[in-house]
């Protein structure tokens, strides 16, 4: 699981590039425009250079090329035909197909080129939103169906948190102005996922609050610490895989009695451990969010 993939199922192929099987099948047959190689069991399977083919085939497809002129076109252009239209359309699906066939090729300058394409018409908000939100939750499907590698998460989202933390320093020089909310911002241990905190952070300095940005992986006694220095805070976290959901409800006993026992500061949590968990004894202590853009609503 931690090599890198270099062999793809059709039905990685399908995941991948949203062409359902069935249409793979049919454009091989009656175009020749992919060549899979077969098992021992005759059993079809791909190759990265055939999953990237695909890729740059169905990015001229949404874009109004016919298949039957795709076919015609000479191997060794359609990643050039691909890199014009991603550089003067910058339309969310084929930004995000761009960005897919970046992290499948490790291509970095293909992820900056349609990055930058999309700066041209967009503000960095918007490309969150519309672009790396999307893109992530497709992430994340890819992932849990094992056709991608860790190695192309840790790729793809790298780069990401690289804008984010570009983008938020740029703000970071000016004094916080609204005094209204003081943040501090967390995952909790053995939690790394932190994209989307980062960006919650970059949305608070925004708006003129002082942020304390602790990251990754921050065991509760050690926000003990904060609150010798500021009062009236609000502890932000976000659970993607830790706390395990049962035991999410305990893990907010805990801060109640560790960090909160003066009833001043606030716990907002959000993340796929509490979306869809029902979770008991709340209060205005404690608040649960079901996305990022809830937050950004409530700062």
């Amino acid at each position: 699981m931690n090599n890198v993939k270099v062999n793809f199922s059709i039905k990685d192929l399908e995941n991948l590039t949203g062409i359902k099987a069935h249409t793979i099948r049919i454009w091989e047959k009656r175009y020749n425009l992919l060549s899979p190689n077969r098992t021992d069991t005759n059993i079809r399977y791909y190759s990265l250079s055939s999953l990237q083919k695909l890729l740059n085939i169905t990015l001229l497809y949404n874009n109004g090329y016919k298949i039957s002129k795709i076919a015609k076109i000479p191997d060794e252009k359609i990643p050039v035909l691909v890199r014009e239209i991603v550089a003067e359309n910058s339309v969310k699906n084929h930004a995000i197909n761009a960005f897919k066939l970046a992290m499948i090729n490790f291509d970095q300058s293909l992820f900056f080129n349609t990055y930058n394409g999309l700066l041209a018409e967009r503000s960095f908000r918007e490309i969150f939103y519309e672009v790396f939100i999307p893109l992530l939750n497709e992430l994340g499907l890819l992932w849990q169906t094992d056709t991608i590698s860790p190695s192309h998460e840790h790729f793809i989202t790298s780069l990401i948190k690289q804008k984010i933390l570009i983008n938020t320093e740029k703000l970071q020089a000016a004094e916080p102005t609204n005094h209204e909310k003081k943040f501090v911002l967390f995952l909790p241990e053995n939690e790394i996922h932190e994209i989307g905190l980062l960006y919650l952070n970059y949305e608070i300095i925004l708006r003129g609050y002082h942020s304390i940005y602790l990251g990754q992986t921050v065991p509760l006694d050690s926000l003990v610490d904060i609150i010798k220095y500021h009062d009236k805070i609000t502890f932000l976290s976000y659970f993607t895989v830790s706390p395990p959901a049962e035991e999410v409800e305990s893990y907010i006993e805990n801060f109640k009695t560790m960090v909160n026992k003066n009833h001043q500061n606030e716990l907002w949590i959000l993340g796929k451990q509490v979306i869809s968990n029902e979770l008991n004894n709340l209060n205005g202590e404690v608040r649960v969010f079901q996305s990022i853009e809830e937050v950004v609503k409530e700062l």
